[in-house]
């Protein structure tokens, strides 16, 4: 598949994209009751050109939201169902001997895998080997694949969304904290509130409603992730999102706060990176000219959560890593701004 190309957005043109992603959420709602948080997360992640990993207990409907969210796009979409025996070259692909008819010459091609779309979806990611995992990241990280030699580019736009099961333990092999920080944002997918699970009986147990359309191309989905590139950001909202990600480790934390007490290893550059191109998405997708530290604040949880190893001590005493975003967030002085979200 060759790659979209972007052509220069004019003011008309931008109002149109950024319809398509309120069109691109209406199409989802027609599958999705609720979620409306986890929706633009993972909205926020695509239109930043990063990946999400969606945790959450079986029953809350992320496969069925990944779905739904390719099927309203115009891109291809493959899903990847990972297993204890999962192989690399079952995401990757593999070389196979074919032989000529007419000639009878034998020759090695290269059949691409599954990876080789716009959006693959990652299902139960943690229940593959390190090795097979190993395999998706690396493509995540690269957007190409590498086999007998040859670089093969993966299509744009790419981007992996992946599952996961936080209370099955047995059978799964937990993504390393290095493999984790690939993914741009870790989005948590909770239980729906009394009004929103009657409205989910309502309206899955009736007549079959309409599947998503789809209302964005691969080109325009590129044009937003350029959108969200040229959104401005200040000298001090980089500074900010550089004194969050720092105030995670405990080299630079005081030994009575809670980094210092509770957190073994912290936050790396990348998850500055994240924070800035996060809170570029979620002003772009609120229609705004520049970035805020508000924007920043929001995408704070899905860009650190994953990025903070605790202690055994944070354990037994149960401190998890959002009370330590969460502190964070008001020990950290951030820069002066008049946008409220």
């Amino acid at each position: 598949m060759t790659t979209t190309a972007v052509r220069p957005t004019d003011d008309s043109r931008r109002d149109k994209l950024l319809g398509g992603i309120a069109a691109l959420r209406a199409e989802v709602a027609k599958t999705i009751v609720g979620q409306e948080e986890v929706l633009d997360e993972i909205l926020m992640a695509v239109l930043a050109g990063g990946h999400a990993l969606l945790v959450g207990v079986p029953g809350l409907a992320k496969t069925l939201m990944i779905r739904s969210i390719a099927s309203a796009m115009h891109l291809e979409f493959r899903r990847i169902q990972f297993t204890p025996d999962l192989v690399p070259s079952d995401i990757t692909g593999t070389e196979m001997m074919e032989e000529d008819q007419a000639t009878h010459a034998r020759a090695f091609r290269f059949a691409r895998g599954p990876v080789f779309a716009n959006i693959v979806l990652a299902d139960e990611i943690n229940r593959a080997p390190p090795r097979t995992q190993a395999a998706l990241l690396e493509a995540m990280q690269e957007h190409h694949v590498t086999a007998g030699g040859v670089t093969m580019p993966l299509p744009e736009p790419f981007f992996v969304l992946a599952t996961q099961n936080p209370i099955e333990q047995e059978g799964t092999y937990p993504l390393p904290e290095a493999q984790l920080d690939r993914f741009l944002f870790d989005i948590r997918v909770g239980y729906p509130d009394e009004a929103v699970e009657l409205s989910i009986l309502r309206a899955t147990t009736g007549a079959v409603g309409a599947a998503p359309a789809a209302v964005l191309t691969g080109g325009e989905l590129l044009e937003l992730q350029r959108l969200v590139r040229e959104i401005p950001a200040s000298e001090p909202l980089l500074r900010y999102a550089a004194s969050l990600a720092r105030a995670t480790r405990p080299a630079n934390a005081r030994p009575d706060s809670l980094v210092g007490k509770y957190v073994r290893w912290g936050a790396g550059p990348r998850a500055g990176q994240a924070l800035v191109l996060g809170a570029k998405a979620h002003a772009l997708m609120a229609g705004r000219a520049a970035a805020a530290p508000a924007d920043l604040r929001r995408v704070a949880h899905p860009v650190l959560r994953h990025r903070i190893l605790t202690n055994f001590a944070a354990e037994a005493e149960g401190v998890t890593p959002e009370s330590i975003i969460d502190d964070l967030l008001r020990t950290v002085e951030a820069p002066k701004s008049d946008i409220r979200i």
